[in-house]
């Protein structure tokens, strides 16, 4: 007979948790994980990465929800490796090889990595690949591809603010291997990219592995693991949590007293002396805690996404308990 499984005691948990994905798992299963570990009671994630790509997976909690979509349009970094000569179904290892071709040795040359790399620099467009999270009519590619129909996918435009290639051959006992670090927009499919270059180098090519190692303002060096998370106490995976801001990096902080704090909490407009700005991130003065985001125009404080009292209470609740500062990280404007 099976044991009875331990019921987990929810509780409110508001932050940022700066996750390094391990290999193999999907990005919802490390957050019900996550979210096990700290026994929150709402929790979501920005974005997704594939279960064989690794890095930068930002988990909200709580009322980081509420501003976890404004961090879906962050530019991302990626450090992928390309297996060149060899395709498979999925643009990747998880795919079954469905051809192969000789490396030519110039291929490989610092002269043709930098003409390669001018084409792929700056704006370009993309063919979502089949294997992807992306719907049509409602369904994912990827149960498309599972069935073995490929649908037509328009071309989508991003743009590769920087790129890097090197010839890491050496490291893989001389398989012909390439390294591919780049800096993207979002909506960018570093398995397509890879297998664009690999054509634009005559031999075609699929990754052997992919870690996001930046998104936005968050940088691989930041993040822990569900291994370290394990191991912590319950107080130290509290710490581990960066505030509600963390999200709001380039909102400017407005402050407001009580009195305006409140009615604004109510989605109230604001009348003052401030100068128009868009996004603002909106404190109270006391108790010093967010309150929201917002924009500034023609004088007016006008509200957008709004924390409830609740989670403001909740919030200080916490930073007392941590004696960490309320409103770091933002910018004020007078």
């Amino acid at each position: 007979m099976n044991a009875p499984r331990t019921r987990v005691q929810r509780r409110p948990v508001h932050g940022v948790l700066l996750l390094d994905k391990p290999l193999g798992l999907s990005s919802n299963n490390a957050l019900q994980k996550a979210k096990w570990l700290l026994r929150a009671e709402k929790a979501g994630h920005t974005g997704t990465l594939d279960p064989l790509a690794t890095g930068v997976l930002p988990l909200c909690f709580g009322a980081a929800t509420k501003f976890s979509q404004l961090h879906l349009d962050a530019d991302k970094t990626y450090v992928a490796l390309a297996r060149l000569g060899q395709k498979t179904s999925t643009g990747d290892a998880e795919g079954e090889v469905i051809e192969t071709r000789p490396v030519a040795p110039e291929a490989l040359s610092p002269e043709r990595l930098a003409a390669v790399r001018q084409q792929f620099l700056g704006p370009i467009r993309q063919v979502p690949p089949m294997h992807s999270a992306l719907k049509k009519d409602g369904k994912a590619l990827y149960e498309y591809a599972r069935e073995g129909v490929v649908v037509e996918r328009p071309a989508r435009d991003v743009v590769i603010f920087d790129l890097q290639l090197s010839d890491v051959s050496d490291q893989h006992d001389g398989a012909p291997t390439l390294r591919i670090e780049a800096r993207c927009s979002k909506g960018t499919y570093i398995r397509t990219l890879g297998e664009d270059i690999g054509e634009a180098l005559g031999c075609g090519a699929s990754l052997i592995s992919l870690r996001r190692t930046v998104t936005g303002d968050f940088d691989q060096h930041q993040c822990v693991t569900l291994a370290q998370l394990e191991a912590w106490s319950e107080a130290d995976r509290q710490r581990s949590l960066l505030p509600v801001q963390a999200l709001l990096p380039h909102h400017t902080r407005v402050t407001l007293d009580s009195e305006n704090a409140g009615r604004f909490l109510s989605g109230m407009r604001r009348r003052g002396s401030w100068p128009d700005k868009n996004p603002v991130a909106v404190f109270g003065e006391q108790p010093p805690a967010l309150l929201g985001v917002g924009h500034v125009m023609a004088g007016e404080l006008i509200p957008e996404r709004l924390l409830s009292p609740i989670e403001i209470q909740q919030i200080l609740e916490s930073i007392e308990s941590t004696n960490e500062p309320a409103t770091a990280g933002i910018q004020e404007t007078k």
